[in-house]
């Protein structure tokens, strides 16, 4: 499989889970659906800066450097997806009435 490929495997899932987050901000705004929000934002975040990796835009990042301003976007990206989408989510799941 070619790097467009496995990019577009990866990007259709997060622009779902990014889907998701919207529509329930959109109805109502709380704490929980921020976090999700910002969580699966920080995933598109990590999708968009391999996209750019992939077809070398923005060199001057440095993609696939360490150190590097594309290294710690992708990072940052990572890092607020994978604890900020988690924790909203369980926020609304322990909020729901029985």
């Amino acid at each position: 499989m070619n790097i467009q490929g496995m990019l577009l495997a990866v990007a259709i899932p997060a622009a779902i889970l990014f889907g998701g987050p919207v529509i329930v901000f959109s109805k109502g705004r709380s704490i929980s659906s921020s976090l999700q929000l910002i969580g699966s934002g920080g995933l598109m975040l990590v999708v968009l800066t391999h996209v750019a990796e992939a077809f070398q835009l923005f060199p001057w990042m440095g993609w696939g450097l360490e150190r590097s301003a594309g290294h710690y976007l992708d990072l940052t990206g990572a890092v607020l997806g994978l604890a900020l989408f988690p924790a909203g989510y369980l926020i609304q799941a322990l909020r729901l009435p029985s």
